[in-house]
């Protein structure tokens, strides 16, 4: 399973939610929940067509979600990559880590979320997120970023 376009879109709302609510994207998703995330991702092609501004507001305001204090895209002291390029990381990661198993794929999506590696995903200071996803995928199941 490459390039999951539902999946993709999946994330880079997470990513964009995220970024307007300054939450951590582990916290997101945490308080988001695997109900909520399966539904994003089961229409992802009809949320798709709607700006994803629009998008992310009508889930802020459905689901209540706070606003909190991360905000990476303040503290990043380089270029901001943009919500889809993150969300294409976490894409990326999560097809590797499924194979072909479509059947899990939110259970790996929160999973990935709520681990480690999602942090050094959202430290734009570093280069970890635009390292080749064999890299990130390596580190990912070594627990922990590779020399």
């Amino acid at each position: 399973m490459k390039n999951n376009s539902d999946l993709f879109y999946t994330c880079s709302l997470i990513e964009y939610i995220g970024r307007e609510r300054k939450l951590s994207r582990s916290e997101l998703v945490r308080f988001m929940g695997e109900k909520t995330i399966r539904r994003i991702y089961r229409y992802a092609d009809v949320f798709h067509c709607e700006p994803i501004a629009k998008t992310a507001d009508d889930f802020i305001t459905n689901l209540s979600i706070p606003k909190g204090t991360f905000d990476n895209v303040a503290s990043c002291r380089y270029d901001v990559p943009d919500y889809w390029t993150i969300g294409e990381v976490y894409e990326r990661l999560i097809e590797d880590i499924s194979g072909d198993d479509e059947e899990h794929i939110i259970d790996r999506l929160v999973e990935v979320y709520t681990s480690w590696i999602s942090d050094a995903i959202s430290n734009y200071n570093t280069d970890f997120y635009y390292q080749s996803r064999q890299y990130i995928h390596e580190c990912y199941k070594e627990g922990t970023v590779c020399a």
